[in-house]
């Protein structure tokens, strides 16, 4: 078993601003003339965390972590009712992405994305792909409309069905025949804190039932600070009733454009957010990459043989 790299501080760190009245939170840490790696949170809406850093030799590599818009500690902050996420897309977060590169002096660099940050890994890396070394992606998604009917509006329910129930019952009776995103995004937005606060807590009551393996009926920690579960719910419920702004199945389509960018995908035998038939699709339109599938392992990127590998991976391109 592969251990996590010791925990370590940024050299560097500030607030980029992307326009608009958003400044994205970045630091830096590592080598500064290491190699340069990027990583691409998920949710949308999780933030980066520290763990985020141990996956790379710090020895070897630039390492960047940022928060997207309105998460994290980039502002303004999502749990706040007057924050306007009109620009929080996926086009802009592209945007984002290429405006740290340049304001780092970062020439190409290297990807790590899981779950929604490989989605946003892949559209990030088939608009600049001059810009990539490689690409590692974990609990593969690729913005399509089954992924997100899969989770979001009841694909993966007839596994859950209890709490699937759950979350249809936050919800008011004449909602519940319609299209769930769609109740819970107002619910969110609703100028009542009151309402606001039960459908976060609702939701990701929802969001921690399958992540982990064996699955568990318990709140997810990261879920149980109140600002953080409202400004994830709003992001999430926000991308996902507009299908990411992207056209059904394009990453797929585009994928051969990334024939000569090595990666590694890892993903988990009982991912129930994220199942590797998803990435099986990716690794059929873009044949270049491993596909590394882990056995006794879900969509939780803590677990320890998740975590062994997507450090196997970064050590593999670490020199190249």
């Amino acid at each position: 078993m592969i251990a996590l790299f010791p925990e370590i501080a940024p050299y560097a760190h500030g607030m980029l601003d992307v326009g608009r009245g958003n400044f994205l939170y970045f630091e830096t840490c590592g080598n500064p003339r290491g190699k340069p790696a990027v990583v691409l949170h998920g949710g949308p809406g999780s933030g980066c965390t520290s763990w985020h850093r141990r996956l790379f030799d710090p020895a070897q590599y630039r390492i960047v972590l940022f928060d997207q818009r309105n998460c994290g500690r980039s502002t303004p902050h999502a749990s706040a009712h007057d924050t306007d996420l009109t620009s929080n897309n996926t086009a802009n977060l592209i945007a984002d992405l290429e405006q740290l590169r340049e304001h780092l002096h970062i020439d190409r660099w290297m990807l790590l994305g899981g779950s929604w940050g490989s989605t946003l890994a892949l559209a990030y890396a088939e608009k600049h792909r001059e810009n990539v070394t490689e690409i590692i992606l974990w609990g593969v998604t690729t913005g399509r409309r089954k992924e997100f009917d899969w989770w979001s509006r009841g694909g993966v329910a007839v596994l859950f069905p209890e709490q699937w129930k759950q979350l249809l019952d936050s919800v008011p009776v004449a909602d519940r025949g319609g299209d769930i995103v769609s109740a819970y995004y107002r619910m969110l937005n609703d100028p009542n804190p009151a309402i606001r606060e039960q459908a976060a807590l609702a939701w990701c009551r929802w969001e921690s039932a399958t992540p982990s393996w064996p699955p568990t009926n318990d709140l997810s920690p990261r879920f149980t600070d109140p600002t953080f579960r409202l400004a994830f719910a709003r992001i999430v419920t926000h991308y996902v009733s507009h299908n990411a702004w992207l056209e059904d199945e394009v990453l797929l389509r585009n994928a051969s454009s990334l024939a000569d960018i090595p990666g590694i995908m890892v993903n988990g035998r009982y991912d129930l957010q994220a199942p590797i038939g998803w990435a099986y699709d990716l690794k059929q339109a873009w044949p270049t990459p491993q596909l590394v599938i882990v056995d006794n392992a879900g969509h939780d990127p803590s677990n320890a043989n998740i975590t062994n590998e997507l450090i196997r991976a970064t050590n593999n391109f670490a020199k190249s």
